[in-house]
């Protein structure tokens, strides 16, 4: 790691772990989101210092670089192509539950059509 993410790393005051449960039980969706978001700033230091690092893979720094932009203005929309130009897909999802009793009744009218 550079001197200089792991200054900037050192900065930020440490923080002893927190306890894995909460009274309540297993901590919520929401709480975690909550702690992950209060570590931003570390994050986002150690990103920046990883791109400007010239001793890392360029690769890396790319990374470590669309990473941030990601973050910063959102990930760029993705176009779905359907193969024909003004025309728009249209996705149907359908759930059959089937009993097992009906499925002898399906195969024999099947074999009769």
């Amino acid at each position: 790691m550079s001197e200089e993410v792991a200054g900037e790393i050192a900065g930020e005051p440490l923080r002893p772990p927190l306890a894995a449960k909460t009274r309540a039980g297993a901590r919520k969706p929401t709480e975690i989101r909550s702690l992950a978001r209060s570590h931003t700033r570390t994050a986002l230091r150690v990103l920046v210092g990883i791109m400007r690092n010239d001793e890392a893979t360029p690769a890396v720094r790319l990374s470590a670089a669309n990473a941030i932009l990601d973050r910063g203005w959102g990930k760029a929309a993705q176009p779905i192509e359907s193969g024909e130009e003004g025309v728009e897909t249209v996705h149907r999802v359908e759930r059959v539950i089937v009993r097992p009793e009906d499925a002898g009744h399906a195969d024999q009218e099947a074999g009769n059509a």
